[in-house]
C-alpha cells in the first residue's frame, strides 16, 4: 500500500472527477503520460486501456490537439498539388 499526502489525494480526486475517470485510472494515465514524455517505454505486453473512461480521455486529448492545430496560421497558401509540383521539380 502506498501512503500519499492528503494534498496529493485531493488533487488526484479532482483530476479524476474532471476527466470522468476513477481515481486509479486518472493516476495511471497521468503517470503513463509522464513516462512517455520522459521516454520511458511501457512494459512489454502492455495493452491499451479500452475502458469507456480511457477512450474518452484519449479522445479529449486528441480534440485539444486538433483545436490547437486549427488556430495555427497557414504559412503556405499553395494547394497541396502546387507544393508537390515544386518538390518534384527539385
Amino acid at each position: 500500500m502506498i501512503h500519499l499526502a492528503e494534498e496529493t489525494v485531493a488533487l488526484a480526486r479532482r483530476l479524476a472527477k474532471a476527466q470522468g475517470l476513477s481515481m486509479e485510472d486518472a493516476i495511471r494515465q497521468a503517470i503513463e503520460q509522464s513516462a512517455r514524455e520522459a521516454g520511458v517505454a511501457p512494459e512489454s505486453g502492455h495493452r491499451r486501456d479500452l475502458s469507456v473512461g480511457a477512450v474518452a480521455a484519449r479522445k479529449a486529448r486528441i480534440d485539444r490537439i486538433v483545436e490547437e492545430i486549427a488556430v495555427m496560421p497557414v504559412l503556405d497558401r499553395r494547394s497541396p498539388g502546387e507544393i508537390m509540383d515544386d518538390l518534384n521539380a527539385l
